[in-house]
């Protein structure tokens, strides 16, 4: 270390940043000591990121040199100092605590390295960071992460609304109808200024203003026998945001063959229900375990028809993204093999047990599979 370097270090226990920046330049060790999460927005150029908590039990073998100079830095300088006397305790004879931490060395403008996620990641995803169920790696695997969105609408609002602001990275949103005003009422997608715009665009402007830094894939188009497994493929989680029976068939068929978690969700007057129908799980039913055939259009009427209190399908819809995004994460018990059925007016929900059917027309042992187009036929011919 430069005599210049050693000059920089007072002889105190803090330091300033400017002269601490001078001092790591000439070869004392700038250590981190901020949580895994905090460093996860960037932080002091070149310098070591170990916690706090961690400096005991892996320090020395990161540093065996006890001569070395060494600066401590955390947020605002408070916990640096704990570190400081922590080493010195290992017999480091040279250390220091950067006073002000990083607020104060971003603040005069030194030099910072990007963190694994970068700076507005950082910040815009803390609170996701500070759990240890998510934390660094699991907001990565968020920001990894593609899921499609069936319709733009009721239930398509508010999950796409809060897995843009949970930063999946891919949001695909697939819908072929266009802004009307009586719309408004329950898909907070869509703005008065955009009705008779395509769902899809309508959409995407209000989700890139929300977080500019996923993508955006729309896709103006219907589900139908021909597309639908072009329209999903790639994609980690399927979202059903659909309001007919023929859309949730393709669904059902195409996410089976695919092996893509489907989030169902469905809402009626002032009741909801939700469930996950996942491939991937051996004991897991689908959704035609759930309706081994379409019902009449007089048996299920759609919401222009029967109504729909407009905050239902926001409740179902948020439950929807919840479930999603355990999928990604793989934390929690998703509702694999459950239906969660709500009813706003009682304010109660309750369980019911959905048992994977022997006899299923979808994934039972005998079910087979003749095609998309006769799956679309078996429904028009139950409208």
């Amino acid at each position: 270390m430069s005599s210049d370097a050693c000059a920089a270090l007072p002889s105190e226990a803090e330091i300033d940043p400017r002269s601490a920046r001078q001092a790591q330049l000439g070869g004392a060790l700038l250590l981190d000591v901020r949580e895994d999460d905090e460093r996860a927005g960037g932080g002091p150029v070149d310098a070591l990121g170990l916690a706090r908590g961690a400096i005991e039990d892996r320090f020395p073998a990161l540093q065996p040199d006890r001569d070395r100079p060494i600066l401590t830095l955390c947020a605002s300088g408070r916990r640096s100092l704990f570190a400081r006397q922590t080493l010195l305790a290992l017999g480091y004879r040279d250390v220091r605590s950067v006073a002000g931490g990083f607020a104060r060395w971003r603040a005069e403008g030194l030099p910072e390295a990007a963190g694994a996620l970068g700076a507005d990641a950082g910040e815009r995803y803390a609170r996701h960071l500070v759990l240890p169920e998510v934390g660094l790696a699991g907001q990565a695997r968020l920001l990894r992460a593609r899921i499609a969105l069936i319709g733009a609408g009721g239930l398509g609002s508010p999950a796409a609304l809060y897995l843009a602001a949970a930063g999946v990275g891919r949001l695909t949103l697939i819908d072929d109808d266009r802004v009307e005003r009586s719309n408004l009422q329950r898909q907070v997608l869509h703005a008065d200024a955009r009705i008779g715009m395509a769902k899809t665009e309508s959409a995407r402007i209000a989700l890139s203003a929300l977080n500019p830094g996923i993508e955006i894939g729309v896709r103006e188009e219907r589900l139908l026998a021909a597309n639908v497994e072009a329209a999903i493929a790639g994609h980690d989680v399927v979202i059903d945001g659909a309001d007919n029976f023929p859309t949730r068939y393709l669904l059902d068929a195409a996410t089976r063959r695919l092996g893509i978690p489907l989030v169902y969700g469905a809402v009626h007057r002032f009741s909801g229900q939700v469930s996950v129908f996942d491939p991937c799980d051996a004991a897991s039913p689908c959704y035609r375990c759930l309706f081994p055939e379409p019902p009449s259009a007089a048996e299920a009427p759609n919401c222009s028809e029967a109504g729909v209190l407009g905050v239902l399908p926001g409740t179902i819809g948020l439950l929807q993204a919840t479930e999603a995004i355990k999928l990604v994460l793989g934390i929690g018990r998703p509702l694999t093999g459950r239906l969660l059925c709500y009813d706003a007016l009682a304010a109660t929900m309750r369980e019911l047990a959905l048992p994977r059917d022997p006899a299923c027309p979808g994934c039972g042992a005998a079910a087979v599979f003749d095609g998309y187009a006769d799956l679309a036929r078996l429904c028009a011919s139950a409208g």
